[in-house]
């Protein structure tokens, strides 16, 4: 299976580097059901990250909320990027 990473910053922020495959889904999206959340099954493993973690932890309980049931937070892309070898 194949892991989805979410990043959970700001567009602006996104463009200003990201991990290679991200879905760019900032949390108020995420509350409101943005069509991304579509593409990602339920079970999937997902990590998110953002830039300090404070962000993708409460993405984290958000996606918890709705079903998600393979959730990481992944803090930031530098930690996933060591973590995952992206």
């Amino acid at each position: 299976m194949n892991i989805v990473f979410i990043d959970v910053r700001e567009p602006y922020e996104f463009a200003t580097g990201h991990v290679k495959g991200a879905i760019n889904i900032p949390p108020a999206k995420l509350m409101s059901g943005d069509k991304k959340l579509n593409e990602v099954p339920k079970d999937a493993e997902v990590v998110l990250y953002c830039r300090t973690g404070s962000r993708s932890a409460v993405s984290a309980h958000i996606m918890k909320s709705m079903g998600y049931t393979n959730i990481t937070n992944g803090i930031n892309k530098d930690r996933i990027k060591a973590k995952y070898g992206i």
